[in-house]
């Protein structure tokens, strides 16, 4: 049998192994234990995600996406917008300003999608999806991207697998459920890498 008549795989290819730096990533992000810390509705402490006992007292939902990922990428000594040189409030979208801007400086470089995002984490480089909100008043979302052996028809369907605090907090799902909260980055293709 030639290779032209050869059936198709049925067994749908992993993007790119997940490499022993890939596995210490994501054993990293495990240790900030984000699905307990980082709680939507709380004032938190950005570095420890635990509640710092002040009040809340501006509406809204309090989430701490940006906080986690600020504390994250500390925590692997790679530096992004945080706290004190940007306050928590709208700091996801003013992290997709800076990650735009400056973050060039500090070794960011936007990426061509999902697929390649999956397979730098993979990797073990530290990869975020990021989405600005386009009304300036309201939160965008931040996430970190984490290694996974999604298959590339999983990551086309639900996005590459992503480790956040937000309105879910989870140390692993897809970007898809990950970023339900945020429908028009979804429906726009607005979420960068």
């Amino acid at each position: 049998v030639t290779a032209a008549f050869r059936p198709p795989d049925r067994v749908p290819r992993a993007a790119e192994p997940v490499t022993p730096q890939a596995r210490r990533l994501a054993a990293t992000l495990d240790s900030l234990d984000v699905e307990s810390r980082w709680l939507p509705g709380a004032r938190v402490n950005w570095e420890s995600g635990l509640p710092n006992g002040r009040p809340i007292t501006q509406p809204g939902r309090h989430t701490h996406c940006s906080a986690f990922v600020a504390a994250a990428a500390s925590r692997l000594g790679v530096y992004i917008l945080r706290p004190p040189e940007h306050g928590q409030t709208l700091l996801a979208n003013a992290q997709a300003d800076w990650l735009a801007s400056e973050g060039a400086a500090q070794g960011w470089r936007e990426v061509a999608g999902a697929a390649e995002a999956q397979a730098l984490a993979n990797r073990g480089l530290l990869v975020v999806a990021s989405y600005k909100n386009r009304r300036p008043d309201r939160a965008g979302h931040i996430a970190i991207v984490r290694p996974s052996d999604k298959s590339d028809r999983a990551i086309a369907e639900e996005g590459p697998q992503v480790t956040q605090a937000g309105t879910i907090n989870a140390a692993s799902v897809s970007l898809r459920v990950g970023f339900s909260h945020s429908p028009s980055a979804l429906r726009y293709d607005l979420v960068r890498y």
